[in-house]
């Protein structure tokens, strides 16, 4: 994990300053942006492996430039909130951020938060013998992060792919709202499971036709069934 690229996105020079600094402190390289649109040029120039990025920006703010990476790219991206307010968590995570810290913070918060990210966000380990996992007419390959119905691919977003798969995983047995936020964001972020439904909303337009189905469960959450 060491000598890692994090991209700072941030306006404020004194948080692009201190974070730099604790980062650098434990082996990663840094760079950094003061507005959304520098960030984007950026991200495809130096190809960082992280982005830590504000919400409140000039020229693009956090919110359009988040959405346009997921556009492309798996990019973890831990965002930076001036509020505690619910609706920015909920937002950021819904456009595909991995995490949100809320401005003041522990520099040593950040440093933690940008290892767990980068912990959970290394590409999967496919094992020799382990191929594409089919289920119906649903074929879900965890090696290519790819998803097939009736042989023809599915378009998925990063956490729409992760959370296909929680399900896929543990076919038949129902998962609560927060352990599919444990398994697919890797944190707890308790209360806020409008998340996971509408990431399951998007699941279900996505699959029209398959096979295999998400069930809800009423009061419990959801599972995946062959019909």
């Amino acid at each position: 994990m060491a000598n890692e690229l994090i991209l700072l996105v941030d306006d404020e020079p004194n948080i692009i300053e201190l974070a730099s600094l604790y980062l650098k402190q434990d082996g990663f390289r840094v760079i950094s942006a003061g507005d959304g649109l520098t960030a984007l040029d950026m991200v495809e120039h130096d190809q960082p492996t992280l982005m830590v990025l504000d919400l409140m920006l000039p020229h693009l703010d956090g919110w359009e430039v988040c959405k346009r990476i997921r556009a492309e790219s798996d990019l973890p991206i831990l965002m930076l909130t001036a509020r505690d307010d619910d609706i920015d968590k909920i937002v950021g995570l819904e456009l595909g951020a991995d995490d949100y810290l809320t401005k003041p913070f522990n520099p040593r918060e950040l440093v933690a938060r940008v290892k767990a990210i980068l912990r959970r966000t290394e590409p999967r380990r496919a094992q020799p013998d382990e191929g594409p996992i089919r289920l119906g007419n649903l074929t879900v390959d965890p090696a290519r992060r790819e998803a097939l119905v009736e042989g023809q691919m599915v378009d998925l977003r990063t956490k729409e792919f992760d959370l296909l798969l929680a399900l896929v995983e543990n076919e038949g047995i129902v998962l609560s709202r927060e352990k599919l936020l444990d398994l697919v964001w890797g944190f707890d972020f308790y209360g806020q499971t409008r998340t996971v439904d509408v990431h399951i909303a998007h699941l279900r337009n996505k699959l029209a036709g398959c096979t295999a189905e998400i069930e809800t469960v009423w009061g419990v959450g959801y599972k995946l069934t062959v019909g």
